[in-house]
């Protein structure tokens, strides 16, 4: 099963502050988010050690989610170093997250 980080505010600037992280918002309730879920736990396989695969349940970190200006969910926000690099709402295809991952490890 799934190699994705469930973060909390305690841990996220720690957790995303090296590298390239590729950050879910979620919530169990959100029938896209579960749609969208399988393809995140995909991607944490395929990008164990190259990537961080994060997941954020907006229900349970309504402050993170309020930090990044989440609106609608899902949202992925991809990450380099810490700084956001892009945003995107709604859901994503396994082929676009992907190259979007792959451009920012260069």
């Amino acid at each position: 099963m799934g190699k994705y980080i469930d973060a909390t505010s305690a841990d996220f600037d720690a957790t995303t502050s090296e590298g390239v992280c590729l950050v879910d918002f979620w919530a169990p309730w959100c029938g896209p988010c579960r749609m969208l879920g399988p393809v995140i736990e995909e991607l944490a396989e395929e990008f164990d050690g190259k990537a961080k695969v994060i997941k954020v349940n907006t229900d349970d970190e309504q402050e993170l989610a309020a930090k990044f200006g989440i609106r609608s969910i899902p949202t992925v926000v991809l990450m380099k170093d810490g700084k956001e690099s892009e945003t995107m709402m709604g859901v994503q295809s396994k082929d676009d997250l992907t190259s979007k991952l792959q451009a920012l490890l260069g």
